[in-house]
């Protein structure tokens, strides 16, 4: 397990041995010194500089440390071939030509004459800026498979075809030609060297460096073991082990399916003899595993790119978030008590030492998370906040008998790094890609478009404003669930505040609000079948059928499907992202929580201390969750009564079994 490791649909990556494995690891080491550098040095030439020579390291290695998926091209597990060896050449000449002092046919070299041909490019920019889009698409097609270049393909013809749509739609546009538009990718901030890179060259690489140290120091192992110690006597201990274990690893983790098949290969043996079936083991991890993007103080990928668009401090992000996350938890923690009194499940007894053992012993791990929140609170910069973690928890390790013999190993200090940047290599690919949809859209003014089309729509049903965003909300929901399914996180949240964003803030929502809604739904998409990629990963440790173990996981993760929806449509809801008064967020935290426990029933089908909850009794609880889920004082009378309805009909179903 390792930090930020990827959120995305990560293909297997190559077995590389021989020169191949050493220019990678090389490479890759050179990088995160650079990387390294950049925190407390940064290229006097300027951000978008560092972007280009970071892509020119980063880019190369993806043809070389990943299969192209063709058999004539692949030769197994063997190493690249001349087609992949040629390819990494080329995109090291494409990336670093804006740099090179000397550039054929402009007449002048260099980074600033570059810059200075920015919208008149040269003939020779505008093929170089080509065959870079080609190569960024073949990257992130070996990484994450066709859709998302396909997505970004359905962008560049959108802004190419454009100005021969009918005027009248809303949607059209002026039209570009080529040129303008390999000059908005190529040599401007919106495109390949836009927030997204900039994301994943700083903030991303960064943790997963944090992860590595991590990694070799023990501290994924320790977090599951203290997670087993601490519920081991209990008669649900194997499903709060579980959940407790997907929290502590996604502190330092933003990948979903990476946590969940982490945490399932330690719990799912567990699971089983406790008496769970695959299915809702299988479930049961992947929620837990999904929670690792929402978890602070690493949330995942495009939590770092809400920080950047909306000009906040990446600590206010985790502060926004800390709430969600609680009854994200919350919810999940109330559905496995709850199965574990359907299915009648058993203690079960695990040797090993004490909680409080192994705290006194390893619980020195938790020293370098709790570092990143006192100097992010400190008002230091994430970026340092993350690189002094990694310093004190490697320091940490040479101080442990176990570890000192790795930390001091020149070679696996080396190894280390280099693997926290080929970690980050599909991550860097879709965060690239991306650029090609945030360029488009800047160009054409796509985004107000839409979010003028989707207004007229949900207005076309209603002129009252509370109607009309109701509806916008439902519309947006629909959209970001069926963007998930196709395209990976990361790209989900960026296409989706291009698109959805502005219809959110032109009804008044506030941009926190907005985009946390946003983030959330495009996170969710990890547990919405037919492709909740956490849910199949799970199901590969537990061997249960993949739709049924989908099924389950949308079960576990179903408040977090309708908290976000409080942040936009409720006034109140604004508090729960930790915004307005103490007592404002005191008090809608205690009705969220009382919300997720009576969706928690309404799911489950049973009541705490009544027993089993027939339809009825459940149809009631679902709907007192929602009423009080609004957060306003009709709709939380509504939602008491409702729930008050729910345990009598509950209490009357006992004592006719009785």
């Amino acid at each position: 397990m390792q930090a930020v490791e990827v959120d995305e649909q990560e293909r297997p990556a190559r077995e590389l041995r021989g020169w191949a494995e050493r220019v990678v690891a090389g490479v890759s080491f050179a990088v995160a010194l650079l990387v390294l550098w950049q925190v407390f040095r940064p290229l006097p030439q300027g951000s978008q500089y560092y972007l280009v020579i970071f892509l020119a390291g980063t880019l190369p290695l993806v043809f070389l440390a990943y299969r192209s998926g063709a058999r004539w091209l692949d030769r197994g597990a063997s190493g690249p071939g001349i087609v992949d060896w040629a390819l990494a050449a080329l995109a090291v000449v494409v990336c670093l030509y804006p740099v090179l002092p000397w550039q054929i046919g402009s007449g002048a070299g260099g980074y600033d004459a570059f810059l200075n041909r920015q919208g008149l490019l040269d003939p020779l920019d505008v093929a170089l800026g080509a065959v870079l889009l080609v190569l960024v698409l073949e990257a992130c097609r070996r990484t994450t498979g066709w859709v998302l270049p396909a997505v970004c393909l359905a962008f560049l013809a959108y802004g190419y075809y454009g100005g021969l749509l009918p005027q009248q739609w809303s949607v059209a546009h002026a039209g570009l030609d080529f040129a303008q538009i390999v000059d908005a990718l190529y040599n401007s901030g919106s495109g390949f060297y836009g927030t997204p890179l900039d994301v994943a060259a700083t903030y991303i690489v960064l943790f997963t460096l944090y992860g590595a140290v991590l990694e070799f120091s023990g501290a994924a192992q320790f977090f599951v073991d203290l997670s087993v110690a601490v519920f081991r006597r209990s008669r649900s201990a194997a499903g709060r082990t579980t959940v407790a274990s997907g929290f502590l690893l996604g502190t330092v983790s933003g990948s979903g399916t990476a946590t969940a098949v982490s945490v399932g290969a330690v719990t799912w043996p567990i699971l089983r003899r406790a008496g769970y079936p695959p299915e809702q083991a299988g479930g049961m991890l992947a929620a837990a595993g999904v929670g690792a993007i929402l978890s602070p103080p690493t949330l995942g990928v495009a939590a770092f790119i809400v920080a950047e668009y909306l000009n906040v401090s990446y600590v206010t992000v985790l502060g926004w978030a800390l709430i969600p996350t609680l009854l994200y938890y919350l919810g999940i923690l109330l559905a496995v008590e709850i199965d574990a009194r359907r299915f009648g499940t058993r203690p079960v007894e695990i040797a090993g030492p004490s909680a409080w053992a192994l705290l006194g012993r390893f619980g020195y791990h938790f020293l370098s998370l709790v570092a990143i929140v006192v100097l992010l609170l400190l008002d230091v910069s994430a970026t340092r906040a993350v690189v002094y973690a990694t310093a004190l928890a490697f320091v940490l390790a040479l101080f442990d008998r176990r570890t000192r013999a790795v930390a001091t190993s020149p070679r696996r200090v080396f190894e280390a790094l280099g693997s926290g940047v080929r970690s980050a290599l599909p991550v860097v690919a879709v965060c690239t890609a991306a650029g090609v949809i945030t360029a488009v859209t800047t160009k054409t003014g796509l985004g107000a478009q839409a979010a003028a089309l989707l207004v007229r729509a949900a207005r076309a049903l209603s002129e009252d404003h509370t109607v009309v965003l109701a509806t916008t909300v439902v519309f947006a929901a629909i959209a970001l669930a069926l963007l998930g399914l196709a395209v990976p996180v990361t790209a989900s949240f960026i296409i989706g505040w291009a698109v959805i964003g502005p219809a959110l803030l032109a009804l008044d929502v506030p941009a926190p609000a907005a985009a946390m809604f946003v983030f959330y739904y495009s996170v969710l998409s990890e547990v919405t079948p037919p492709t909740a990629l956490a849910a199949v990963g799970a199901a590969a440790i537990t061997g249960g059928r993949t739709m049924a173990t989908m099924r389950q996981a949308l079960k576990y993760a179903l408040p977090a499907f309708l908290v976000p929806v409080v942040f936009v449509l409720s006034g109140p809801g604004d508090h729960l992202l930790g915004r307005g008064p103490l007592l404002g967020v005191l008090w809608t935290t205690v009705v969220a929580c009382v919300a997720v426990a009576a969706l928690a029933i309404a799911t489950g089908g049973w009541l705490f201390g009544i027993g089993p909850a027939g339809a009825p009794a459940r149809v009631c609880a679902g709907a007192g969750g929602l009423a009080l889920l609004y957060l306003e004082p009709v709709s939380m009378l509504v939602g008491a009564a409702a729930l008050a309805t729910a345990t009598g009909l509950a209490l009357l179903d006992r004592r006719r079994n009785a």
